[in-house]
C-alpha cells in the first residue's frame, strides 16, 4: 500500500469583503488511483501566476500574519477593481500554470512512469499534486525537474508565435518585452530557424543582452529616436506581424504605424488608404494595464486582437500540436530553455523578503518554487 502523504499548496482568495488573502495550506495527499501518478512539484513562477496570486491588490499594501499557524498574506482590494474579479470572489484559488517533477507513487496502469520526470499544468505551487496519465508531458529520460519545469508554456509560446507567422502568411515578427525569458527564448528560435526578428526592449543593458546573444535587430523604446530605429528594422525585416506584450499605451500603435510607412515605400502607387498589405499585432500580455491607443496613422489594412497560446494550439488541433510539442521536448535544454536566478522553497513564498523578490519583474529574474531548497 502507498504511503499516505500531506504536502502544502499556496491558495489565494479574494472575498466579497475586498480582501485578498494568500496562504499555505497543509493537507493530506489522495494516492494516486488507475491511470494517475502522483508527482513532487518544481515550478517557475511567471508573470500570470503573480496576476492570479495578487489580483489588482497592491504588494506594498500587504500584511505578514498567521491564522491558525498558517502563514497568511493579506491586502485590501480597491473596490472598484471588484467588478473586475467578480468571478473568484470567495474562491480560493490554486495557483502556478505550469511545473515538472518526479513521479513518486502511480495507480494500476501507470507504474512505468514511477521515478521518471514529468511536466504538468494547473495549480503547481504545491509539494505534490495528481494527475493523470493524459495530463502527463513525459520528459526525455535522464531529464531533471529543474530542466523541464517550463517546458508547457514559453517553449510552447514561441512555437506557437512562429507557427502563427506561417499559417498567416507573414515572413518576419516584431516582438515587445523581447528580454524576458519567453522574448530569449523566441530570439533563439528565429536564429535558428532564419526568420527575421525585431526585438523591442525597454534599456540599454536588455540591447546588450539581446546583442550577446546574436539577436539582430534590437531597438530600446526609450530611444529619443525610437520611432526612425523601428522604422528602419521593420523595413529591413519587412514584418508585418507582431506579438505584444505590453498591452496597454502606444505600442501597439507605434509598431502599425512603422508597418504601414515600410509598406507604403515599396508600393509603386498612392493611395489615401494606405497600404493594402494587411498588418497584424497581436496582444498576448498586459505589462501596461493601461488603455490602448491606437492613432490614425497607420493606414487601413490591419487589425490588433488578443492572442493565446492555447487558442491557437485549439485551433490547429492535436496533431501538429504533438509536433510542436515535439520539437520542444527534442530542444528544451537548449533553445527552449529556460534559465533561473533563485530556487525559493514553497514554505518561503510567503515570506515578505522573497515577495519582494519574486513579485517585482525584472528582466533575468525568473524564480523556481520547490518543495525545498534542496530538494
Amino acid at each position: 500500500m502507498a504511503e499516505t502523504l500531506s504536502g502544502m499548496e499556496l491558495r489565494s482568495t479574494i472575498t466579497s469583503d475586498a480582501w485578498l488573502e494568500l496562504a499555505l495550506i497543509r493537507q493530506e495527499v489522495a494516492s494516486p488511483e488507475a491511470g494517475e501518478v502522483l508527482v513532487r512539484i518544481a515550478a517557475p513562477i511567471n508573470p500570470a501566476d503573480i496576476l492570479v496570486m495578487f489580483g489588482p491588490a497592491d504588494p506594498a499594501s500587504f500584511e505578514f500574519l498567521e491564522r491558525d499557524g498558517v502563514p497568511l498574506v493579506r491586502a485590501r482590494v480597491p473596490a472598484e477593481k471588484l467588478a473586475g474579479v467578480a468571478a473568484r470572489l470567495d474562491q480560493p484559488l490554486l495557483v502556478g500554470n505550469e511545473g515538472a517533477g518526479i513521479v513518486v507513487q502511480a495507480g494500476a496502469g501507470a507504474e512505468h512512469l514511477l521515478g521518471r520526470s514529468v511536466a504538468l499544468r494547473d495549480r503547481m505551487f504545491a509539494e505534490y499534486r495528481t494527475a493523470k496519465l493524459t495530463d502527463c508531458i513525459v520528459l526525455p529520460t535522464g531529464m531533471s525537474p529543474h530542466e523541464g519545469a517550463s517546458a508547457s508554456i514559453n517553449p510552447m509560446t514561441v512555437l506557437s508565435m512562429v507557427d502563427t507567422m506561417k499559417r498567416e502568411g507573414h515572413s518576419a515578427l516584431v516582438h515587445t518585452a523581447a528580454a524576458s525569458s519567453l522574448g530569449q527564448m523566441l530570439n533563439r528560435l528565429c536564429l535558428t530557424d532564419g526568420i527575421p526578428l525585431v526585438n523591442i526592449v525597454r534599456s540599454d543593458e536588455q540591447v546588450a543582452l539581446l546583442r550577446q546573444a546574436g539577436a539582430i535587430h534590437v531597438v530600446n523604446s526609450a530611444w529619443n529616436d525610437f520611432p526612425a530605429r523601428l522604422l528602419d528594422a521593420i523595413e529591413q525585416t519587412d514584418a508585418t506581424l507582431a506579438f505584444d506584450a505590453i498591452g496597454g499605451g502606444t505600442m501597439a500603435s507605434d509598431i502599425l504605424h512603422a508597418m504601414e510607412i515600410a509598406q507604403s515605400r515599396k508600393s509603386a502607387q498612392f493611395s489615401r488608404y494606405g497600404s493594402p498589405v494587411h498588418k497584424q499585432v497581436y496582444v498576448y500580455g498586459l505589462l501596461d494595464p493601461g488603455d490602448r491607443v491606437l492613432r490614425t496613422n497607420i493606414g487601413t489594412a490591419w487589425s490588433v486582437g488578443g492572442w493565446l497560446m492555447s487558442w491557437h494550439l485549439a485551433k490547429i488541433g492535436a496533431n501538429a500540436t504533438d509536433a510542436l510539442r515535439a520539437r520542444m521536448l527534442n530542444e528544451l535544454t537548449t533553445i527552449f530553455r529556460t534559465d533561473y536566478a533563485a530556487e525559493i522553497a514553497l514554505a518561503d513564498m510567503l515570506n515578505p523578503h522573497e515577495i519582494a523578490r519574486y513579485g517585482k519583474p525584472a528582466t533575468g529574474s525568473k524564480f523556481l518554487v520547490v518543495r525545498g531548497k534542496h530538494c
